[in-house]
């Protein structure tokens, strides 16, 4: 059963190592995923200024969410589920926490920058529109 909980400083190495194999699901090539490493990493900034929650499956880690709030505003930073457990309901837990995290922060809005393959996921979630 999955359950959600705050990630711990000593995961954050593992944590961004799944988005990076989260985001590579897509077919980028490695130039591609090494551009984006600094984007994908975790630091332990990020705990301090962003709120993040990990999924879990009986202590595997399915997938992580991090999300950022200024006023009326919100950012879904990163939402990525590790490729094994897609269509688990993991990324559909991890959504509804980063949009209720930002609602009971005072946003209004939530911005998401997805991969163009992830784009029918949020579609699904109730967010943006198809093209």
């Amino acid at each position: 059963m999955l359950r959600l909980r705050p990630p711990h400083p000593d995961e954050l190495e593992h944590l961004s190592a799944l988005c990076r194999r989260s985001k590579a699901i897509w077919g980028y090539d490695a130039a591609f995923l090494e551009a984006c490493r600094r984007e994908l990493t975790l630091t332990a900034a990020d705990l301090q200024e962003t709120r993040l929650q990990i999924a879990e499956d009986d202590a595997e880690i399915a997938g992580l969410t991090q999300v950022s709030t200024e006023g009326s505003e919100a950012v879904l930073e990163k939402l990525f589920v590790e490729p094994a457990l897609l269509r688990t309901g993991a990324g559909r837990l991890l959504f509804r926490w980063a949009a209720d995290t930002a609602r009971d922060a005072g946003a209004t809005r939530m911005s998401i920058d997805a991969d163009p393959g992830a784009a029918a996921f949020y579609i699904r979630m109730g967010r943006g529109r198809s093209a």
